[in-house]
């Protein structure tokens, strides 16, 4: 007798169905937040959002389904704020780890996270973990990579992630570093061969379910469109000619399962721009309709 093959077993997409950018700057400080849709339609501003308004933090999903807004400035502050499977913004989570801001985050091992790097006043290496209920750990006590702020990171492998890109102190220290972190949340020292154009203030996502894409930014020559795909074993490639508007301090998050977004960001006005990234990695050009407040140096994650 054969066995029967429940219908749910069927091999789907392996990332989350929707995505939320949240905060930022417009001249201001903002807590407002925009759901993105699991066809990578960008909603208007959330009317009711709670925590800290803010700039220069970081985002990443985790538990499976959920994720989390952490650190960033005024301050720079440490607060976090989880969001549900369904997109709600919680209330400030008192801080845990190192105060501070233009950091990143990305998930691994299937349902944690991780934060890293940033600016205290100076340029850090520390991390932080992200357990699968979201409780944020403590500083860990072994820190490796070039300490740098104004990076990003993604997840790659389905388990994995890549910390990548990033400054040291100014424009002259804007450099392609690239460190890669373990399914147990480890992270390697810089990997001895990086490619693409050294940037910072970019964004990053994962996409096609193991894969993952680097893009935008600024350098010394003035603000960028370029982007980085990342491979399923971590390998960063070079650069791949920019569409989209340029811009700096964008953000960028995965939705429907294997397809990722860039959204918002400055280029001599405040940005709601946002460009669907397809799950072969292909950046499309400007959205036609964009909605939301334009603001630069937010965060994104996915849920659900």
């Amino acid at each position: 007798m054969f066995p029967i093959i429940p219908a749910n077993s069927v091999t789907a997409a392996s990332g989350n169905d929707e995505g939320i950018f949240g905060y930022g700057n417009d001249g201001s400080y903002k807590a407002v937040t925009n759901l993105v849709s699991n066809t990578g339609v960008v909603a208007s501003d959330q009317a009711a959002v709670t925590g800290t308004a803010r700039q220069g933090l970081a985002g990443t999903q985790y538990g499976g389904d959920k994720g989390i807004f952490g650190f960033g400035e005024p301050g720079p502050t440490n607060v976090t704020n989880l969001v549900s499977n369904t997109g709600v913004v919680a209330s400030d989570t008192a801080g845990v780890g190192t105060a501070r801001s233009t950091l990143a985050a990305c998930s691994y091992g299937d349902d944690k996270g991780i934060f890293g790097f940033g600016n205290t006043g100076s340029a850090t290496a520390v991390t932080n973990l992200v357990s699968d209920a979201g409780v944020v750990a403590s500083d860990q006590a072994a820190t490796t990579g070039t300490a740098r702020y104004g990076l990003s990171a993604c997840e790659y492998g389905g388990d994995k992630g890549i910390f990548g890109f990033g400054t040291t102190y100014s424009t002259a220290g804007i450099g392609s570093i690239t460190n890669l972190v373990s399914n147990a949340g480890v992270v390697a020292s810089d990997q001895a061969a990086t490619t693409g154009t050294g940037k910072m203030g970019l964004a990053a996502c994962s996409y096609g379910g193991d894969k993952g894409i680097f893009g935008y930014g600024e350098n010394a020559g003035g603000k960028l469109s370029e982007t980085n795909l990342v491979s399923n074993t971590g390998v960063v490639a070079s650069d791949t000619a920019g569409v989209g508007t340029t811009r700096q301090a964008p953000a960028a998050c995965e939705f429907g399962g294997d397809q990722g977004i860039f959204g918002f960001g400055y280029n001599a006005a405040y940005l709601s721009v946002t460009n669907l990234v397809s799950n072969a990695g292909v950046v499309a050009s400007d959205q036609a309709a964009t909605t939301g407040t334009g603001r630069y140096n937010l965060g994104a994650c996915s849920f659900n």
